[in-house]
């Protein structure tokens, strides 16, 4: 099998055969981070197809300098579900606006963090904000640091000191937030 340079080059050269290589390698994991983020198996296939989709058409735009081509294709699905979800909530929203729902109960049933509770709660108030924009309310950078009131780079300072102290406290912790941090 060739190398993921030789096959991101030839995708770069608009070859399907890179593409569907490059598919079968990597669209397990991709599809495993969007239906954990959309829950909804038909929804998380459509968007692993326009992610892929994405992938082809923008090419051009990859830049191993920046990042893994991994890192890379996991922005274009995580950007993309966001998205799908964000654009399924003002619908509802805009749609009734009498209805009313709990938002801190539902983010608490999508993911069971108790066991982080008490680590997170004891990080500086500027860290445990900064993750739960991110990690609990899906925030990206850009809108996480503009509601925060501070510059990007401090921003992302923040989210790497905050999980520095995570890890050394939760080793478990790693596989979650360390493949999130790396698409940064």
């Amino acid at each position: 099998m060739p190398t993921d340079s030789a096959l991101i080059l030839r995708l770069k050269n608009k070859e399907e055969l890179a593409l569907s290589m490059l598919y079968d390698k990597y669209s397990a994991a991709i599809y495993g981070v969007i239906l954990r983020m959309i829950k909804q198996e038909e929804l998380a296939q459509d968007l692993l197809q326009e992610t892929f989709l994405t992938v082809w058409n923008q090419s051009h735009r990859y830049d191993d300098t920046k990042g893994s081509f991994y890192t890379w294709v996991y922005r274009i699905a995580r950007n993309k579900t966001l998205n799908q979800i964000r654009s399924q909530k003002n619908v509802i929203q805009m749609e009734d606006l009498s209805v009313y729902t709990n938002k801190k109960e539902e983010e608490n049933d999508l993911l069971d963090f108790s066991n982080l509770n008490g680590s997170i709660e004891k990080l500086e108030p500027h860290h445990r904000k900064a993750i739960d924009l991110v990690y609990f309310k899906g925030y990206t950078h850009r809108e996480a640091y503009k509601e925060m009131e501070v510059p990007l780079g401090t921003f992302k300072s923040y989210v790497r000191q905050a999980l520095k102290v995570l890890k050394e406290k939760h080793n478990f912790l790693i596989a979650f937030f360390y493949s999130i941090i790396n698409a940064l």
